[in-house]
């Protein structure tokens, strides 16, 4: 008689954070703390803003005397709800599945249950989709919030247009360099500040350390093998690989301004996976997960932008 696999007991969500919060944490940006996150917002909340004159110092009199105009303004960040509704056919998991309980898959620390190996391959593409919108989602697409270079672009005159243009390892030096040179003179040299740039940067930027203008055998004459996947930085500025944001664009910003925003413990979250074949006699298996997230940043002048998306 041939083996069958069924969900005893339909998952209906006793640990909907946990999962949830391994779905959208589980993206690039945040897995890496690229991003500030500001869980549990229950409808939305509010980001506060303090600006204040330049010329703090005054000289000293033997009276009180402001010596500053306080401005306090704010921005607002209110997650989006989303849902997944997602069936699968029970045997296409099967083996993998079965492999992974049975410890003869290479994979050792994977969920023992099927419901939570099902409900892993859903996580990951949440975690796939949630990357990308941070980056570059536009909320009139269905799915998506606002991404945070679509944020700075349509910030207009407060974010500023380092340039655009393919870039190669001929010309990222270049490139890399006009964005240093944007950056605002009060956040070169923070801590937190980085050039959050795409992945075919990245590579045109390792392929460009590498030196073989310079020396035929590249740097320290290990030709392409020199990298090995580690820290990354340009004219002392910290580079962080984006995987979200489209080729060709990049974003110099402190972490301190970006803001992954999501109700990680609130009603709305919600996660099941409900086994068909009770119910209508299939060896199907439906997922629905529901959650909230959005981003945003705190000032808009000091963002750096560069290039156009595809």
């Amino acid at each position: 008689m041939a083996t069958t696999t069924s969900i005893t007991t339909s998952y209906a969500g006793q640990f909907a954070g946990k999962y949830i919060s391994a779905a959208l944490l589980s993206a690039n940006t945040i897995d890496k703390g690229g991003i500030e996150v500001m869980p549990n917002i229950k409808f939305k909340s509010t980001m506060k803003k303090v600006a204040t004159d330049a010329n703090v110092i005054k000289n000293a009199t033997c009276d009180f005397d402001a010596t500053a105009q306080v401005t306090l303004s704010e921005r607002v960040i209110q997650p989006e709800e989303f849902q997944v509704n997602l069936q699968f056919c029970k045997q296409d998991f099967q083996s993998d599945w079965e492999a992974i309980e049975m410890g003869i898959s290479a994979f050792d620390n994977l969920p023992p249950l099927f419901s939570d190996f099902i409900i892993g391959h859903v996580a990951g593409l949440v975690a796939e989709s949630t990357e990308k919108n941070i980056w570059r989602g536009v909320t009139a697409n269905a799915g998506e919030f606002d991404g945070l270079w679509t944020l700075a672009t349509a910030a207009g005159s407060g974010a500023i247009d380092g340039g655009n243009g393919a870039i190669t390892a001929a010309t990222v030096v270049g490139k890399l360099g006009g964005i240093v040179d944007a950056i605002p003179s009060s956040l070169y040299g923070k801590e937190d500040v980085s050039i959050y740039i795409s992945q075919n940067i990245a590579r045109a930027y390792v392929r460009a350390l590498g030196g073989f203008a310079i020396n035929s055998n590249g740097y320290k004459n290990e030709s392409h093998m020199w990298y090995g996947d580690g820290a990354l930085t340009f004219d002392g500025v910290k580079l962080f690989v984006a995987n979200g944001l489209a080729d060709n664009t990049a974003i110099a910003a402190q972490k301190s301004n970006l803001y992954f925003g999501t109700g990680l413990l609130n009603d709305l979250n919600e996660v099941k996976v409900l086994d068909m074949a009770d119910i209508d006699g299939s060896q199907n298996v439906r997922v629905v997960m529901r959650y909230t997230s959005t981003v945003n940043f705190g000032i808009a002048e000091e963002i750096v932008h560069y290039g156009q998306p595809d």
